[in-house]
């Protein structure tokens, strides 16, 4: 099979895409855990609780909706569990699932940590664009985002 290498112009976009993708997070965790003592996944993690049904979710779907695995999201929970941030119990519907649950710790971390990570993701992101470039932002995002799914799909 004959390599199609990328033209100048799609590995200069390129080299932007994987620049933006290790200096952002790395900003974001830093001002996390300055401000709040949360790593950026661990923020995601109580910020999914804090949004779903009574502040709880199998850990499956919290996986999901924090961007991890499950062995990642098992391993940071273990962590916040013991911060006393989340707890987890049996899902009384399926013995075979867990469920997160925020407690009213876990509820006053995220909460205050959220104005400052929003102020974060604010300035760094969406103040240098204009209107137009945050749709296409969103649009150029949902479309990468498809493509790595459905690569991932069996």
């Amino acid at each position: 099979m004959d390599q199609q290498w990328l033209d100048p112009q799609e590995q200069a976009a390129w080299r932007r895409i994987v620049g933006l993708m290790t200096a952002l997070p790395t900003a974001l965790d830093g001002q996390l855990q300055r401000d709040s003592g949360l790593t950026h996944f661990e923020y995601w993690v109580l910020s999914a609780l804090s949004e779903a049904p009574d502040r709880t979710l199998r850990m499956g779907c919290l996986a999901g909706s924090a961007h991890g695995s499950l062995s990642r999201l098992s391993h940071v929970a273990g962590r916040l569990e013991r911060r006393g941030l989340l707890a987890r119990r049996p899902d009384p519907d399926d013995g075979r699932s867990t469920l997160a649950t925020l407690t009213d710790a876990g509820w006053d971390v995220v909460s205050g940590a959220a104005p400052g990570h929003v102020a974060a993701v604010r300035r760094l992101v969406f103040d240098p664009l204009t209107p137009e470039q945050t749709q296409l932002l969103a649009e150029i995002g949902d479309r990468v985002r498809r493509s790595v799914e459905a690569e991932r799909s069996p």
